[in-house]
């Protein structure tokens, strides 16, 4: 599918959910990313009801207009829209309406975000503002333009949730919980990356899982000092996924190296390669 098409429609698809969050009429349709919307319409909902008491800094009110302003330039709302209007009449005023709509959003959203982020970015779980934080995520996973963007991100959510687990001190629960998203986090972004590089038949998207691995065994390795005998066994199976996960990158670089086709098996890491003729 066309690419800049089908970005239209989730903006078009976009407007009208922010149209209906806010009172406007019932659209009788559904989309493919709704689920993905879904997500931003409900960080603007919650920033219309929160409403933090943040200082934007100055400089970055200049640049988002300036943003704003090569935007609406780039996307013809101004001449240019008359001109179009010309020729597509019928069409027009909705796309107008829809594009109106996303320039207010991003704009509402992103002064407020930018200073919830400095608010929320170290929140806890059981912190009033650890929801925000985590609706952010999901706003970032639904403005991802690619499989490896959200794989990446997924990794960088599960390095967030590794700071937190260190920092839940004397509840086993909440630590074993956190743990929990986290490893639910690495299996996503690995099945992500994994998918694409067998996909495309090269290893370079796994480059990202390398590094991440790296960095996060050393860290969860460090976790296996609490005192608590349960907090050392979750520790564990964190550990034993990051293994998992580092064998399966493994096995599909030399898959990709000897020029098997991508596998048809997968699980929650992604494709299962076969094992290499040669090395049978």
């Amino acid at each position: 599918m066309d690419s800049d098409l089908f970005s239209g429609r989730r903006a078009e698809r976009f407007a009208q959910l922010l149209d209906e969050a806010n009172g406007g009429r019932r659209h009788h349709v559904r989309s493919r990313a709704d689920g993905e919307l879904t997500a931003l319409v409900e960080v603007g909902r919650r920033l219309t009801v929160e409403r933090p008491t943040v200082d934007v800094d100055p400089e970055f009110r200049v640049g988002l207009r300036a943003m704003l302003v090569a935007t609406v330039e780039r996307e013809g709302v101004t001449a240019g829209a008359g001109i179009r209007a010309a020729l597509l009449p019928a069409i027009t005023g909705r796309r107008a309406r829809a594009r109106g709509a996303i320039l207010v959003g991003v704009a509402a959203g992103a002064i407020a975000l930018s200073g919830i982020s400095a608010a929320s970015e170290n929140a806890l779980p059981g912190d009033a503002l650890y929801g925000m934080k985590r609706s952010t995520e999901r706003a970032q996973l639904a403005l991802a333009n690619s499989d490896i963007s959200r794989g990446q991100l997924f990794l960088d959510f599960a390095r967030t949730r590794l700071d937190e687990a260190a920092s839940v001190r004397h509840d086993r629960l909440g630590f074993s919980a956190v743990l929990d998203d986290m490893d639910a986090d690495t299996r996503q972004g690995v099945r992500l990356l994994t998918t694409v590089a067998a996909q495309r038949s090269d290893p370079t998207a796994l480059d990202a899982v390398d590094t991440f691995l790296a960095g996060q065994r050393r860290v969860v390795s460090g976790l296996l000092d609490r005192p608590d005998h349960a907090d050392r066994d979750r520790t564990r199976r964190s550990l034993a996924l990051l293994d998992a996960a580092g064998r399966r990158a493994d096995a599909l670089r030399e898959a990709i190296a000897c020029g098997l086709p991508a596998p048809a098996a997968s699980d929650t890491l992604g494709p299962a390669p076969s094992t290499c003729p040669g090395d049978r």
